[in-house]
């Protein structure tokens, strides 16, 4: 199968992809992430988009996977540091995967999800049927995604199931691994020698083998009755037992701590204002207050369908991931990053503050040189009428903007003032009219021009942003296309290029799409004469129950047996065929063809294939195969041409008769000509004297006179036309005394 993984680099996608090519399955991997990492395990081929690309249905039209499998929960793109923009991403991107998968209608699509949809409180296993009720954000958008799958199922009709991994649990390889409560356990031991836990807190937790193990049941099954499924031990474990377990394997490598009376671990008392319990070595448990979750999951379900078995022992697992801890402690030991300290930050919003008043400043001090420059024109000769300010404004707004236009303009309306006051008062200017006019006019033109700029630059943002979207776009196209051509060169070595393989045989009789639906039977015995290396191929259609008759045929010798044949009466030949099985004529009686088989629908007998002049060397059972695989594939276009003839049928015929219209005469003239011409049948057409007022009654009269396979119309020239399907000129004449007997007369065209 193709198989598409979606989800950054993590042990589970490691582990899933080892599982799958094991079993033989071909495997695709979507890493969510536009920049190539490694850390991946060997897949057939890696895409690098991130999920929100437009590009993501063309890479699923590309993989066109049988199944889907997203790590959700699991997936290590998504931190979860800020929950809240992490929910937000998290849900627009798996709509956007829903949307993708949702295109190509094919397969089924596996969620992965975590008990984090239930709280605590819960006292029993909790079912499939449990309404959930999240504590934290994550588990608010792990449950958000559960309901987006339900509904693209129902409404869009889809395959996808949900499966809730309960606390599931690995071997951390980096710091980064460490997202489970039994890492987390080691670690904190690891780093300070102190557990806390909340003692009342409970829960069942999933090895990440096993879980391997039961989402690949999900996979392979053909059928599955639910939609949502628990996938959990369901063993119930205190954290208190799961701590006790970390103290002891973390600290097997110091000597244990005695109590007066010689026991190694300490009874469960109060020490220092904490309640501590089972101090091992240096390791200490803790009470931590905080709630934890309680809420164990019920397998029930998936254990009555699927079956489970336990591969692995929480002790001793636990025991794979200390011991694994401290070999490499190295690793777990990072330190987080420090935040930044006073003067760091106040650095940081300095420079942000200083970036931010720069074109003030500049306004600003750009505003005395024109102050000056306009104080020296006012009594030039030459640049008197020269407005300084103005030019002041323009500049401003060309280069920054309306906001800055706006400051520039204050700027010039008080310099312009300013001046005028050394040879008036300050009353006498703000009375004058002019002041407002020269103002006005210098902050429209500020700021119709500062509007303009703003726009300009909008747009070429606009543009860039589209410039670079349709660049990422054609990039992401093109990685498709180095993909696809890598595949098609990897199956083209593979498969195409073997002698008899199925993409040799499909690629031959997929040739038949092309022809019209009155043509795909002749060519089909001839695509049927090539594959089978076979000149005398004949094609029967069934009837009626013990009848056939010819449809399509290669040579004389295949129409040996006649126009019509009783099946049902060569016995050697029907026992097989009635049971889709090839008959092979291993005794080689010349009343039976050398090989034969038959296609059936819903469970009735449909067409019937003979092949002769097959050499004895070739009656073998990989010859019977190969018409097996080939009877198939001809089914396919065959099917689909008779289903579309019957879809059409009321615009084929003259409402209320049997008599065929113009187009649809003339085109299966034109085919049954076109195969005569190739020696793929035998007909013979007859023009019909009539007028053409008694042409609807003649046609009535004269059908009844042809067989099932013999058509009646008009053509072009408004004549009526009688199609007599393998029928020679001699055998014609047998039918043009039948509607002379009736009163109509005829001649060979």
């Amino acid at each position: 199968m193709n198989i598409l993984l979606i989800g950054g680099a993590n042990s589970l996608i490691n582990s899933l992809i080892n599982k799958l090519n094991k079993e033989g399955h071909r495997v695709c991997l979507l890493t969510g992430s536009a920049y190539k990492r490694q850390g991946y395990a060997r897949v057939f081929e890696t895409y690098n988009f991130p999920y929100s690309s437009v590009s993501l249905c063309d890479v699923f039209e590309s993989i066109n996977p049988e199944v889907t499998i997203y790590t959700g929960a699991y997936d290590s793109n998504y931190s979860w540091e800020n929950e809240e923009r992490e929910s937000v991403t998290f849900t627009s991107c798996l709509i956007n995967i829903l949307m993708a998968y949702s295109t190509v209608k094919k397969g089924r699509f596996l969620f992965l999800s975590s008990e984090e949809v239930y709280g605590s409180g819960h006292s029993d296993a909790v079912e499939e049927g449990e309404p959930t009720n999240p504590r934290t954000l994550r588990g608010m958008a792990l449950a958000q995604g559960e309901e987006l799958c339900d509904n693209y199922r129902r409404t869009r009709e889809l395959d996808i199931v949900v499966a809730r991994l309960d606390h599931l649990y690995n071997i951390p390889q980096t710091l980064e691994d460490v997202n489970n409560l039994c890492a987390k356990m080691c670690l904190e031991a690891l780093n300070s020698g102190v557990i806390a836990i909340n003692p009342k807190d409970t829960g069942a937790f999933l090895y990440e083998a096993d879980a391997v193990e039961y989402i690949y049941r999900l996979v392979a099954g053909a059928e599955h009755r639910e939609s949502l499924y628990h996938i959990s031990p369901s063993a119930s474990v205190s954290y208190l037992e799961l701590a006790g377990m970390v103290q002891r394997h973390m600290g097997r490598d110091k000597k244990p701590k005695a109590d007066e009376s010689g026991d190694s671990e300490l009874p469960y008392a109060e020490l220092n204002g904490e309640t501590a319990a089972q101090e091992e070595g240096d390791i200490k448990i803790v009470r931590n207050n905080e709630p934890g979750s309680s809420s164990i999951l019920s397998n029930k379900l998936y254990n009555s369908e699927f079956g489970m078995a336990r591969f692995g022992d929480l002790e001793e697992n636990i025991g794979k991931i200390a011991a694994h801890m401290k070999r490499h402690r190295e690793v777990f030991l990072t330190n987080e990053d420090t935040k930044p300290g006073f003067w760091e930050r106040a650095r940081r919003k300095i420079g942000w503050i200083v970036q931010a008043i720069i074109p003030f400043v500049e306004n600003l001090v750009c505003f005395i040189p024109f102050f000056m420059l306009n104080n020296r024109a006012v009594d030039s000769r030459y640049f008197a009428n020269m407005d300084f300010y103005l030019l002041y404004v323009l500049l401003f707004a060309i280069v920054y903007g309306q906001q800055q236009a706006t400051v520039s303009a204050f700027f010039a309306t008080a310099g312009y003032v300013f001046r005028q006051m050394y040879d008036r008062s300050g009353f006498d200017v703000m009375l004058d009219y002019n002041t407002y006019v020269w103002a006005a006019q210098l902050f429209i033109l500020g700021l119709v021009v500062g509007y303009m700029r703003d726009q300009i630059r909008i747009m070429r943002s606009e543009a860039k942003e589209h410039s670079e979207f349709l660049t990422s776009q054609l990039n992401d196209i093109q990685d498709i296309n180095k993909s696809n051509v890598r595949v098609k060169d990897a199956l083209e070595v593979q498969i195409v290029n073997q002698n008899g393989s199925i993409g040799k045989l499909y690629n031959i009789t997929a040739q038949l799409d092309q022809y019209t639906p009155e043509e795909v039977l002749f060519y089909a015995a001839a695509m049927l004469s090539q594959l089978m290396e076979s000149k005398d191929v004949a094609i029967y259609s069934v009837a009626n129950a013990g009848y056939a008759r010819l449809s399509a045929s290669t040579s004389a010798k295949a129409r040996q047996l006649g126009n019509s044949i009783r099946y049902a009466e060569m016995e050697d030949m029907y026992k097989v065929i009635a049971q889709r099985k090839v008959y092979i004529n291993r005794t080689m009686d010349d009343r039976y063809p050398l090989m034969a088989n038959a296609l059936f629908e819903e469970d009735e007998m449909q067409l019937i294939l003979l092949v002769w002049g097959i050499s004895w060397e070739h009656m073998t059972l990989g010859q019977a195969n190969l018409l097996t695989v080939v009877s198939y594939l001809i089914q396919n276009a065959v099917l689909r041409a008779n289903r579309y003839l019957e879809a059409l049928e009321t615009q084929r015929y003259v409402k209320g008769t049997k008599i065929m219209e113009t187009t649809a005469f003339s085109g299966l003239v034109h085919a049954y000509m076109e195969a005569q011409k190739k020696d793929l049948t035998v007909c013979t057409v007859l023009r019909i004297h009539v007028d053409a007022a008694r042409q609807d009654e003649a046609g009535q009269a004269l059908a009844a006179k042809l067989r099932q396979s013999d058509y009646i119309g008009t053509m072009e020239d408004g004549g009526l036309y009688a199609l007599l399907s393998n029928t020679s000129s001699t055998d014609a004449r047998i039918v043009m005394e039948r509607f002379q007997q009736v009163g109509y007369a005829s001649e060979m065209v």
